[in-house]
């Protein structure tokens, strides 16, 4: 076969931005048989992962400032589980993942169907130039060593659509582990839409500074936080959903559908971590295990402050949501902070004050519904088709459900989509075709 000049110079610089690509040694000449190629050390120039091609990650891979992974719709990227693989996006690097409800992008497991577990490998990283409320520039964790955040609130990092990303979570080292998709101080400019994570060995997304948007994320039986807020994250994201496996749990940290902190020591560094958030599904375990790590729907802490609206909270162990710090505490109590128009059940404390010097449960509560919040004995009162479903969830409200209607989108950003239901589903069933709550066994 005799090629141009112009398709040698692409081959070549292909070869170049993979720093080292290799064949593995099951690939065959059979066409229905997907060739394996290997991706490993630093990318340096723009590539395109196709998708008639399964893609391993070898290590810790980078994508260097100033270059760009495009990644085919269908394309199914695995993390080898013989080194510590992930991706990591660098500061002024991008990953355009853009898949489609009918051809999903999927990260998983570089181990066969039914042999997946959490902490395979690593997960993706996208790193930033937006603002974090550090005075020094912070290094993401997970042994991955990379700088994050800077000044350029709309900082672009690339855009991910209709991707899952599964059995991520493995730790550099004893408590630092990287999270199915963490996001250290990535800016507006990036765009997050229709994302999955499911069965992270820590937490879902982690949101480390940055001001990036979101719509439509789910998170599905990590063993940690579905959805963490640190290091003044100030972002706005609708429509997320939290399903907790009862037999999937961190045993060394406690497992929460949000855990948001200002910082590890809860200082008044600003900006505050203020994610502002609606239409959220949160379904616990709801007394399916008794597993004490399985903790709260919300978890707010260390000088964290919030907005929650238009949301489910159910089945979570010991409380809906928890205020565990004075400056979390009084961050609510004057209007800072807002939770409102939620539909709230757990098995124990559906509202928690650990700052009973500012407020307290009693006077929590009483805030919280005349806010439009409502308190429900049972989970099924709420009125959800199938949630605690582990293998096919039904999030829509079925026939007379209060979620059917109470949202309030008052004094909310443009960003937000106006509805009329409460939770992350109203009619439309947003996550079909393109999720999958099977993963264990999937064949790619």
């Amino acid at each position: 076969m005799i090629f141009s000049k112009k398709t040698l110079y692409s081959l070549m610089l292909l070869a170049v931005a993979f720093n080292a690509c290799s064949k593995s040694d099951d690939d065959d000449d059979d066409d229905t048989t997907p060739v394996n190629t290997t991706i490993q050390g630093t990318v340096t120039s723009d590539i395109t992962l196709t998708a008639d091609k399964k893609w391993t990650l070898k290590g810790y891979v980078y994508v260097a400032d100033g270059a760009t992974i495009r990644i085919e719709p269908g394309t199914v990227i695995v993390g080898s589980t013989e080194e510590k693989a992930a991706l990591c996006v660098e500061r002024g690097g991008k990953l355009i993942a853009e898949g489609t409800a009918d051809k999903p992008i999927v990260f998983t497991s570089g181990q066969p169907a039914g042999q997946r577990a959490p902490g395979d490998w690593g997960g993706v990283v996208l790193l930033g130039k937006a603002p974090t409320n550090r005075t020094a520039t912070p290094t993401i964790e997970g042994g991955l060593d990379r700088s994050y955040g800077g000044t350029n609130a709309a900082d672009n990092s690339g855009i991910l659509k209709y991707v899952r990303i599964e059995f991520a979570g493995i730790a550099a080292f004893a408590g630092s582990e990287i999270n199915g998709l963490t996001l250290g101080g990535v800016g507006t400019g990036t765009v997050l839409e229709n994302i999955q994570i499911s069965f992270g060995n820590d937490d879902g997304f982690e949101f480390f500074g940055g001001t990036v948007n979101a719509k439509r994320l789910i998170s599905y039986a990590t063993s940690d936080d579905d959805f963490d807020f640190d290091l003044g994250y100030i972002g706005n994201i609708q429509y997320g959903i939290a399903l907790k496996d009862p037999n999937t749990v961190d045993n060394g940290d406690d497992n929460n559908g949000i855990e948001s902190d200002n910082d590890g020591s809860g200082t008044t560094a600003t900006p505050y971590t203020r994610a502002v958030l609606s239409n959220f599904t949160f379904v616990g375990p709801n007394n399916a295990s008794t597993n004490v790590r399985h903790k709260y729907g919300n978890r707010f802490r260390r000088a964290s402050r919030f907005v929650l609206k238009n949301s489910i909270i159910m089945g979570y162990q010991q409380a809906g949501i928890s205020l565990e710090s004075n400056l979390t505490a009084e961050a609510y109590k004057d209007g800072s902070s807002i939770f409102a128009n939620n539909l709230v059940h757990a098995i124990a404390n559906p509202y928690l004050s650990q700052a009973e010097s500012i407020i307290t449960s009693a006077d929590f509560k009483t805030k919280a519904e005349a806010d439009g919040c409502i308190t429900y004995a049972t989970a099924a009162e709420i009125g959800l088709t199938d949630p605690f479903n582990l293998t096919a969830p039904k999030f829509a409200p079925a026939t007379g459900s209060p979620a059917l209607s109470g949202a309030d989108f008052a004094g909310l950003p443009a960003f937000f989509q106006t509805e009329t239901f409460r939770g992350a589903v109203g009619a439309q069933n947003w996550l079909d075709k393109w999720t999958s709550f099977t993963p264990k066994t999937n064949v790619y």
